[in-house]
């Protein structure tokens, strides 16, 4: 994590051009095969405060589309989870607005929206056309994310897209659930739809609605697609309202004076920060066949007003199950980059256009064609923003802070529901709080980051009505928050049992490499997961859990790690320090060991006190160890 030296230097110039020559491309071409970056038109003239109104009308908009899906979905991780997020592009495919939603949807959503454009070509599309993609090879994320979109026509021309993208509990691949980590490609996770009509001028193609019902297995799915189809619908509607009030050359000439706008905003923030190229290594413990120690190498070079990002030297090894594709790396590395800078620049084509991103193809973060790529989108997917961060901190360290999640992959439970005889899937979203990292003048809070977005960690009285399953216990656990000037959040311990015969199947991380602290802080406790208990063949998961038989009455117990701290410990106000204590968020025992204070009295006397003399020499011994 060295300074590599001054952007504007000769030695940083040359490194620059050794890593694109060992390559053979330039940055441009390294972008990814799903989507080129559409033109924009420079300067469009209109009045600022009627921009504004327009992008305010979009965003309601979106939120409008998201809240619909919550509001008429049937399964839980749609109308539950807020697991979507809401897109509005322009008639180029360049993002007008967005809904706060799941973060690498940002841009996960928009390419495949992009690669139907190129694909049907200006006059393959009409009024009433409705579109699902979920390709990760076209664009998406991973198969369980499906893209459902529509176009909004104008005077005859192609204006604007209403776009809205949900996680799905299915995808008719190797295993229930969408996540088949042992998949050999792309092919054994599910059924690909890079870009297909399912809405053919306003007239519903019933031939691929049901192709798409036979080729998934939960059987709420056609309710949870025609949720997508209507909102989408909506969001037409909506802007076609829009449109007739402002005007078709307005409204485009609203969003390209945003877009622009963004991107001057960016480049002013960027101009701030000291030039120069920044560098990090992280890892992930491993993939889901235990290949270890998968390397993500980050450079964050700043020049002037112009910010790049480069995965250059990150994990190439042939034989990987962990694969994040380009559309979700870029998702990611924009998730971390809007996290510190000014939140009002907003989030459309401008914010995104003006990152500079290098992704090698063939990388961890640009898989070769048709590998699996369902774990992955999670990690080494989400080291993506840690990878940033700790960059960054080397520049910018009050405002870094990792937003991301070291859980592996859901744990899916699934079997035979005992009430109905059908299949059920259950994939544990299901309310904890873990990984949420302090940053300068804040603890971590206690919930989830930036990663996790608008989602709603589903509700364990809900999903014991729809499930099989009873949830025993929720609960911080202790000295599990990263040690700082400002603590990480705690971990959680989450116990559920049980109650038909099922399997589980799951993939943990964060074992080896948990939530990492920032300037000086220390890393949150790392993960724990325990399989069968509350029987004689309890064990612990040291990768993967593949196909674990449970019988009724065993469960499992997921210790969540915590989130990392910010600044040294023994900064730490001493009186905080002992209000940790007394909610039980910090041992008296982990007080003294790593924030060096020491306490009168007890906490089961409730009159535990700052031992003011005894924590000045405790901490005096701290910093002379060092």
């Amino acid at each position: 994590m060295a300074v590599a030296g001054q952007v504007g230097s000769r030695s940083a110039r040359k490194t620059a051009a050794s890593r694109k020559s060992a390559k053979g491309k330039s940055p441009s071409s390294k972008r990814g095969r799903s989507g080129k970056r559409p033109s924009r038109r420079k300067g469009a003239k209109i009045d600022p405060v009627e921009a504004e109104i327009i992008r305010g009308a979009m965003e309601t908009i979106c939120f409008e589309m998201a809240t619909h899906v919550s509001l008429t979905a049937t399964t839980p991780i749609l109308n539950q989870s807020n697991e979507r997020n809401a897109t509005i592009l322009d008639g180029r495919g360049a993002l007008a607005a967005l809904s706060v939603g799941i973060p690498q949807f940002m841009l996960s959503s928009t390419l495949p929206v992009r690669f139907a454009l190129e694909f049907f070509g200006a006059d393959g599309l009409r009024d009433g056309d409705v579109l699902v993609g979920n390709d990760p090879y076209h664009g998406g994320g991973h198969l369980p994310d499906y893209n459902i979109f529509a176009p909004v026509f104008a005077d005859g021309e192609l204006a604007l897209i209403a776009s809205i993208q949900c996680h799905h509990a299915d995808t008719g691949g190797g295993m229930p659930g969408g996540y088949n980590v042992d998949a050999a490609d792309i092919w054994a996770e599910g059924v690909r739809f890079p870009a297909v009509k399912i809405f053919d001028g306003g007239v519903e193609r019933e031939d691929i609605t049901y192709l798409m019902r036979v080729n998934n297995r939960t059987p709420t799915f056609i309710g949870d697609l025609r949720a997508q189809v209507g909102a989408a619908q909506l969001g037409v509607r909506r802007l076609k309202d829009v449109i007739e009030r402002h005007g078709v050359d307005v409204v485009r000439s609203a969003s390209e004076y945003m877009i622009e706008h963004a991107a001057r905003r960016f480049r002013e923030e960027v101009a701030k920060w000291p030039d120069g190229t920044y560098e990090s290594d992280v890892y992930v413990d491993h993939d889901p066949k235990g290949n270890q120690d998968i390397h993500i190498h980050c450079a964050v070079t700043i020049d002037g007003d112009r910010l790049t990002v480069d995965f250059t030297g990150s994990d190439d090894r042939d034989n990987l199950q962990a694969y994040s594709t380009f559309g979700n790396t870029r998702g990611y590395v924009v998730a971390q980059i809007a996290s510190m800078m000014d939140p009002s620049i907003p989030k459309n084509e401008g914010f995104f256009d003006s990152i500079d991103l290098i992704v090698p193809e063939g990388c961890c973060l640009n898989p070769p064609p048709n590998k699996s790529v369902a774990a992955g989108t999670h990690h080494p997917g989400t080291e993506v923003g840690e990878a940033i961060a700790i960059a960054l901190a080397q520049v910018i360290p009050e405002r870094c802070c990792p937003q991301i999640y070291k859980m592996g992959m859901p744990t899916v439970i699934f079997g035979q529901h005992p009430d109905s005889g059908e299949l059920f899937i259950d994939h544990s979203v299901d309310t904890f709080g873990a990984y949420c990292g302090a940053v300068h003048g804040q603890d971590g809070w206690g919930a989830m980051n930036v990663s996790f977005g608008n989602l709603i960690r589903a509700t364990g009285e809900i999903n014991e009505s729809i499930f099989p399953v009873r949830h025993m216990g929720r609960d911080y656990a202790i000295d599990s928050g990263g040690p700082g000037k400002w603590r990480g959040c705690p971990g959680t311990l989450y116990e559920k049992q049980i109650m038909a015969p099922s399997q589980v199947y799951t993939f943990v991380v964060g074992r080896k490499y948990p939530m990492p602290g920032i300037a000086g802080g220390m890393p949150g406790a790392p993960n724990q997961l325990m399989l069968r208990t509350g029987s004689e063949h309890q064990h612990e998961i040291e990768t993967t859990a593949f196909y674990v038989d449970h019988e009724p009455g065993e469960g499992y117990a997921y210790r969540y790690g915590g989130g990392g701290g910010w600044g040294d410990p023994v900064e730490r106000d001493p009186q905080a320090v002992c209000d940790d204590v007394l909610d039980e968020y910090v041992s008296v025992e982990a007080a003294a060991r790593d924030y060096g204070v020491v306490f009168t009295g007890s906490v089961e006397n409730l009159d535990l006190a700052v031992d003011e003399p005894a924590t000045e020499k405790r901490r005096r011994e701290l910093r002379a160890a060092r």
